[in-house]
């Protein structure tokens, strides 16, 4: 519930799930409504949380397959009932659930004659598929079929080039969007300045989250996207309290670069991202999902505000802080971290 004041009165929105069902085990379906919103409201939500559903929500999904003594991707096996590239296409089907960061490796290893699923997959514990029964291949003769395969958590479509000929290795198309669909209508009501809109958000997904789950996801990475403008903002209109603030002691380690603003390149810290200190997978995207995007964004974080971060560990502090002490030309306060 969301309360809000309009023209002196006050307006309290609320949302609400008014339907859900499981059709199977690759499709949910949920319906919602916010209300009520003033007039066109309706319109500034629904268009941004369909876009926000249909491409920022991560997803788990193979992305690449390797197997010994496959000439090409095009080419077809004795005693597999399909060609390679019929395997690699039930393969991007696989549908994942997971909160893996970076790339896992699993394999499948069986014995013909059978009938290959989802359920043969080896994958790490963290992994979890979400309909075994998804068909990948039908071995008809009596032959090994051993394949190794590389599992990444992503959003969006992508596609990879094959790299290497050499390596046996083929990419597979990744889809690492777990919203299928997503529909939006709006319902007016009462007369004249007193007209009310109604929001209708329908949600289809693929099983690896539910439909709210989606929705709580698309608004926490709307909310980060403005985030930014907000502290923008705040700096703009007062800078000296904002220099009195950052001088305080919760940030001595922001206190004692005061002299170091500049490297010796002479490029700001606000302009170093954190994808150039050459950190994990996992601990990048964990510092980008709590709005981390620079050096100076970082050096302003204590100790305990990074272990408030959704799935940050003592090792993650620690690789930050081994990375900073060698690709920094500082030295750190040890109470700033002590990991």
């Amino acid at each position: 519930m969301v309360r809000e004041e309009v023209a002196g009165s006050v307006r309290r929105l609320q949302w609400k799930c008014v339907e859900s069902r499981v059709d199977s085990k690759r499709l949910y379906y949920g319906r919602f409504i916010l209300s009520p919103l003033i007039k066109g409201q309706a319109d500034t939500v629904g268009i941004a949380l369909r876009r926000a559903l249909l491409g920022e929500i991560e997803g788990t999904c193979i992305t690449r397959a390797k197997s010994e003594n496959v000439p090409h991707e095009y080419s077809t096996i004795v005693g597999i009932e399909e060609s390679v590239q019929e395997i690699l296409l039930n393969l991007k089907e696989i549908v994942l659930r997971s909160n893996l960061y970076g790339v896992r490796d699993a394999s499948i290893c069986v014995k013909g004659p059978r009938y290959i699923t989802a359920q043969d997959i080896i994958s790490p514990p963290s992994v979890e598929i979400v309909d075994t029964a998804q068909h990948i291949a039908t071995l008809t003769e009596p032959i090994d079929f051993c394949i190794e395969l590389q599992i990444k958590r992503d959003r969006g479509y992508y596609t990879e080039l094959r790299k290497n000929s050499q390596d046996e290795s083929y990419p597979i198309d990744a889809v690492s969007m777990p919203v299928q669909n997503v529909n939006y209508s709006i319902f007016s009501c009462g007369n004249g300045n007193e007209k009310q809109e109604i929001l209708f958000l329908e949600i289809w997904t693929n099983g690896s989250l539910t439909p709210k789950e989606a929705l709580y996801e698309a608004s926490r990475n709307l909310i980060d996207l403005f985030i930014p403008f907000l502290h923008a903002e705040e700096e703009s209109t007062n800078f000296e309290e904002n220099k009195n603030r950052f001088t305080q002691p919760p940030l001595t380690l922001q206190k004692k670069l005061t002299n170091l603003k500049k490297n010796k390149k002479g490029v700001p810290l606000n302009s170093i991202f954190i994808d150039q200190l050459k950190l994990p997978s996992r601990t990048y995207n964990c510092l980008k999902r709590a709005n981390i995007h620079t050096l100076l964004d970082l050096l302003s974080k204590t100790e305990e505000d990074l272990l408030r971060i959704d799935n940050f560990r003592m090792e993650d502090g620690k690789q930050i802080l081994d990375t900073l002490e060698k690709d920094l030309p500082i030295d750190l306060p040890k109470n700033k971290f002590s990991f």
